[in-house]
């Protein structure tokens, strides 16, 4: 039962070191990723598009 309480007490103390970030920085990762995201996904259907009609191409 110790070992627990020194687990909960330690987590906590390591959280207190934590330098969260302030709202907007949050904010302006949390477009960036949005952003990359997208246009990753973009790019993976434009590729997939051209891959299915690539190999509908070879197939007939």
């Amino acid at each position: 039962m110790k070992k627990l309480f020194k687990y909960f007490i330690e987590s906590k103390n390591e959280l207190l070191k934590v330098v969260w970030p302030d709202r907007k920085t949050t904010v302006n990762m949390t477009i960036a990723v949005a952003v990359v995201s997208l246009v990753v996904a973009v790019f993976l259907g434009v590729v997939d598009y051209g891959l299915t009609k690539g190999l509908a191409f070879i197939l007939k």
